[in-house]
C-alpha cells in the first residue's frame, strides 16, 4: 500500500500562474562600454574608440599605474621590454664575505717576507687560510696521503695554542682574538703549501728535503711571528716565545708533509 504525503500548496504573492507574470527583460551591455546611470551594477569598464576603417582601437586614457619595485632591484617598463638595473648590486664574492684582492695583497705580503706589509692583515679572514689549506691537503693527495681531516684538525688545535700561550703571555693588556689568530696562522702556512708542491719532486728520506723543510720552516714562523708582533699589544716583550710557540707549530707541518 502506497504512503500518501501531505505536500502544502504553493502560494504565488501575485496570486496568479506564475507563468502568466511578465518578466522584466534585462539589456545586455555591449563589451567594453561605461555602464549606464539606471544599471544596478555599476562596475568600472574600460571604453575605447573604435575608429572606422577597421582602424585598431585607441590606447585607454585612463589612470597609469606605476611600475612596481622587487626589492633592490628598479624594475622599468618601457614601450619596447623590461630592463633590470643591476648597477647598485654587489658581486657575489664580496655578498659572501670573500675579497679577492685582498687575499692577492695578503699573499703577496707573505711571499716577500722582508718587504711584508702587516697592515694588510688588521682585517682578518678566513678565505684565503681556507685556501691554502686545501692547497696542502690536495699536494698530499698527490702524494699518496689523505690528509684533509689532520690538516683542519691540526690547524684548530694550533690555533688553540697559539691564542692561549699569547694571551697567558700578554695578560690583560693582550688584545689577540681567537679569529684573528686562526687567520694570520692559515696566511703563513704559504710556505708550507709551496714546500708541498717541492717534496713531490725530492727523494723521500733525503738530506735535501729536511733542508727545505727546514728553510720553510723558518719563513713560515718569522712571518707569523712578526704578524703577531705588529698587529697585537704587548707582544713585542715575547717575541722569542711567540717565536718558539710557531715554530713548533709549522715543524709539525713540516714532519706531516716529509713522512
Amino acid at each position: 500500500m502506497a504512503k500518501e504525503f501531505n505536500v502544502p500548496p504553493v502560494i504565488f504573492p501575485s496570486g496568479g500562474n506564475p507563468s502568466t507574470v511578465p518578466q522584466q527583460r534585462r539589456v545586455p551591455n555591449v563589451p567594453f562600454q561605461p555602464p549606464r546611470p539606471g544599471n544596478p551594477n555599476n562596475l568600472p569598464f574600460i571604453s575605447f574608440d573604435g575608429g572606422s576603417g577597421g582602424s585598431p582601437p585607441m590606447a585607454p586614457t585612463s589612470t597609469s599605474f606605476p611600475p612596481p619595485a622587487f626589492g633592490g632591484y628598479g624594475l622599468g617598463i618601457s614601450g619596447v621590454g623590461i630592463g633590470l638595473g643591476f648597477e647598485d648590486e654587489l658581486p657575489l664574492l664580496e655578498e659572501l664575505g670573500i675579497n679577492t684582492r685582498q687575499i692577492w695583497r695578503k699573499t703577496l705580503s707573505i711571499l716577500n717576507p722582508f718587504r711584508m706589509n702587516a697592515s694588510l692583515h688588521e682585517d682578518a679572514d678566513l678565505s684565503g687560510p681556507f685556501l691554502f689549506l686545501m692547497a696542502l691537503g690536495l699536494f698530499q693527495l698527490l702524494a699518496g696521503k689523505i690528509h684533509f681531516g689532520i690538516i683542519l684538525g691540526w690547524v684548530t688545535v694550533a690555533a688553540l695554542f697559539l691564542y692561549v700561550v699569547f694571551n697567558m703571555l700578554a695578560g690583560r693588556n693582550g688584545n689577540l682574538d681567537l679569529y684573528r689568530c686562526l687567520s694570520l696562522l692559515g696566511y703563513c702556512m704559504l710556505p708550507m703549501v709551496i714546500f708541498s708542491a717541492f717534496s713531490l719532486f725530492l727523494p723521500q728520506g733525503g738530506v735535501v728535503i729536511f733542508g727545505l723543510g727546514a728553510l720553510f720552516v723558518l719563513w713560515s714562523t718569522w712571518v707569523c711571528t712578526r704578524l703577531l708582533v705588529e698587529l697585537a699589544s704587548c707582544g713585542d716583550e715575547h717575541r722569542g716565545l711567540i717565536f718558539y710557540a710557531c715554530c713548533l707549530i709549522y715543524m709539525l707541518f713540516s714532519l706531516l708533509v716529509i713522512f
